[in-house]
């Protein structure tokens, strides 16, 4: 599926700085960009955040085995995905690229939400909280011996069966989860993909505060079936859609009521999604501007800096 050469062939020719003169950005992440080369009809995300063979080693292991227990074990329909990786010759970093299928933008939770009525908003939403609690039984069914993490925000989600021209979600709604480039998963308590890896760009000099105060929260949070989705009603602040999150409180407090009785997960509130959201959005803001100073330092030190920067974040 992947064209190693064709990869080789952009990476040689790409400035981090300005993406956009050689090749459409699709989104960007916190450590992958997904870019859309050539016209394969694939998305691509860059990671270049790999400094030995090993690490990619371990690294793939991590992601086989968390996309074998989403699809084979949980049954969540996960999108097909390939690794390649390779050096550059200028800099000898490590590059990765995954490469899935491009999926069409308005099938994208993200992009649907912005435009949904809250009837079918309430339908998306539901569809994704049963995605939801497959996960939940899965670590119930397995508690001690293995867990599963899971991002499940809008952006991560797509719809695959959905009509082109239709402006209606279909009856029966066939999810698709995409974001499998973060591999979060627990055996017997440990975490089976190098968490240092999130810190790789991040600024040398906050690393040790980010490891010490934010990276086990950040990462445990994708855990807990609660934080799971006060995150992904407070993305509806970002998606510029707030007036949705009372509709959609009150379907996630009925959920954990009616579908997970037995876990006692305490309802949402209002205020908690909106302080969450204020919180996170002005982290992520300061982060990114730590991030712009850095790649201006690796810059008049004559530094590589690989990692491609969005300029503004809409929140």
């Amino acid at each position: 599926m992947i064209n190693i050469n064709l990869l080789k062939q952009f990476e040689h020719q790409l400035d981090p700085r300005f993406p956009e003169k050689s090749v459409k950005v699709l989104g960007y992440g916190e450590i992958s960009t997904v870019l859309e080369i050539g016209d394969s009809g694939l998305a691509y995300k860059r990671m270049p955040m790999f400094n030995a063979d090993d690490e990619v080693v371990a690294y793939t292991r991590a992601f086989d085995e968390y996309v074998r227990l989403l699809r084979d074990k949980v049954g969540i329909r996960v999108i097909t995905s390939e690794l390649a990786t390779f050096k550059r010759d200028d800099t000898k970093r490590i590059i990765a690229y995954m490469a899935q299928e491009k999926l069409p933008a308005r099938s994208i939770g993200n992009s649907l939400i912005k435009s949904l009525s809250q009837e079918n908003a309430v339908r998306l939403t539901t569809a994704i909280l049963r995605e939801f609690k497959k996960v939940f039984a899965f670590n119930q069914k397995n508690a001690g011996k293995l867990a599963l993490g899971i991002d499940g925000q809008f952006s991560n989600w797509a719809v695959g069966n959905l009509e082109s021209a239709s402006p209606e979600l279909p009856a029966e709604i066939r999810l698709i989860y995409f974001d499998v480039n973060t591999p979060l998963w627990r055996k017997e308590g440990a975490e089976q993909l190098n968490t240092e890896l999130f810190l790789r760009s991040a600024p040398s000099f906050l690393r040790w505060v980010l490891r010490l105060f934010f990276l086990q929260d950040v990462v445990g949070r994708y855990y807990d079936l609660r934080k799971v989705c006060i995150d992904l009603l407070a993305n509806l602040y970002k998606e510029q859609r707030p007036e949705l999150i009372p509709a959609l409180i009150e379907i996630v407090n009925k959920f954990f009521a009616q579908e997970l009785g037995e876990a006692n997960i305490q309802p949402l509130a209002a205020k908690e999604i909106e302080d969450y959201y204020r919180e996170d959005a002005f982290i992520w803001r300061i982060y990114l501007a730590f991030r712009k100073i850095d790649r201006a330092l690796h810059r008049v030190l004559g530094r590589d800096y690989p990692y491609i920067l969005p300029e503004k974040v809409e929140r």
